[in-house]
């Protein structure tokens, strides 16, 4: 497929604690690199696009180890700028059965939130591109970061790219007011919108009635509703909306809902997963990815959100960030619905 998608956001290192031992008792901490952007760029590369992720990444060993992962897996570097400090940490630590997962950020004055506008020329990135795509918590990083995306935006809309953003709302970085005064106005380039519940009430103010996350209650007419409101209120072409519903720190059922212009003029909801969690970082990017891979190469767009709902339920199976899945094994789920068989 000869598609080629952008992102921009920031690469952090992953520092989680071994299994699901706690912060307190680990004597050791795996490595590992991840952000939501540069999650779907690893992603849509390993289904065969040809993607290329944009940031800022210090010039030295830590930094150019985060610049080999993406390369490792077929991501474009070419617009990465190479300056700063530091390279932005998370700590993990994973949860299981009724304890939940705990993150810690050390991200401060890292590279990307430091990073001038005049360091990236938007409008040659975006040439003979077809996808941009970003996500809430890059804007949650700072006012420059801000004015980066909305240059982003600004000059995808103008080449004529697909906008695609994932909400992503993070109430570590800003709270429920900041965010609403920065994304409800960016939401003016938005094609596609990709958000949860929480997302489109934090970020957007708008909320999905009969719901209740941490009892696993969802209405499937309030999510309806909510789609219908997001697409109506911001005109965006398609709206995707995830449905976790967390039984448990292991056990959460998986779906989604898509409301767009062609094949879902009407919110159609896509088919249950319900997953035994490994690692369900990088769900939401998996999911984002799997749409953006889906309304590029899919016949209709209730098969594009069948697609990225098997691919993030598979990516939720798997240690780190990234979803290192083939786009035949998110069909092969698609089609056998997942029995857990040993192939041979």
């Amino acid at each position: 497929m000869s598609k080629q998608v952008v992102t921009f956001g920031e690469i952090m290192l992953r520092l989680s604690t071994p299994g699901f031992s706690r912060f307190v008792q680990s004597q050791t901490l795996d490595i590992n690199y991840g952000g939501g952007e540069a999650n779907v760029a690893v992603a849509l590369s390993n289904y065969g696009l040809q993607c290329h992720f944009v940031s800022k990444i210090p010039n030295h060993e830590i930094g150019q180890s985060a610049v080999n992962q993406l390369r490792k897996f077929g991501v474009s570097t070419e617009y990465i700028v190479r300056g700063g400090d530091r390279l932005g940490i998370y700590f993990l630590e994973t949860g299981a059965s009724q304890r939940p997962s705990k993150v810690i950020y050390d991200r401060a004055n890292s590279a990307v939130m430091l990073m001038e506008n005049e360091e990236v020329n938007w409008n040659k990135v975006f040439e003979n591109k077809d996808w941009f795509h970003w996500t809430g918590i890059t804007p949650a990083l700072g006012k420059l970061a801000q004015s980066n995306v909305l240059s982003a935006c600004k000059a995808a809309k103008n080449a004529g790219v697909t906008v695609s953003c994932d909400l992503n709302f993070r109430s570590k970085l800003w709270t429920t007011k900041e965010a609403q005064y920065v994304m409800n106005p960016l939401m003016e380039y938005v094609d596609v919108c990709i958000a949860n519940e929480e997302d489109a009430d934090k970020s957007l103010g708008l909320k999905a009635d009969g719901t209740d996350v941490e009892t696993a209650e969802l209405d499937e007419k309030g999510y309806y509703e909510l789609a219908k409101k997001l697409k109506s209120k911001y005109d965006f072409d398609t709206v995707a909306i995830t449905l976790r519903e967390s039984h448990s720190a292991s056990k959460n059922g998986w779906s989604a809902i898509l409301h767009d212009n062609k094949d879902c003029m009407d919110p159609h909801r896509s088919s249950q997963y319900d997953i035994q969690l490994v690692d369900r970082v990088g769900g939401g990017d998996s999911f984002a990815s799997g749409l953006i891979y889906g309304l590029l190469s899919k016949n209709n767009t209730k098969e594009a959100l069948e697609f990225a709902v098997a691919a993030s339920c598979l990516k939720q199976t798997i240690p780190g960030d990234f979803n290192l899945v083939s786009a035949n094994e998110v069909e092969k789920l698609m089609t056998s619905g997942g029995s857990g068989r040993v192939e041979r």
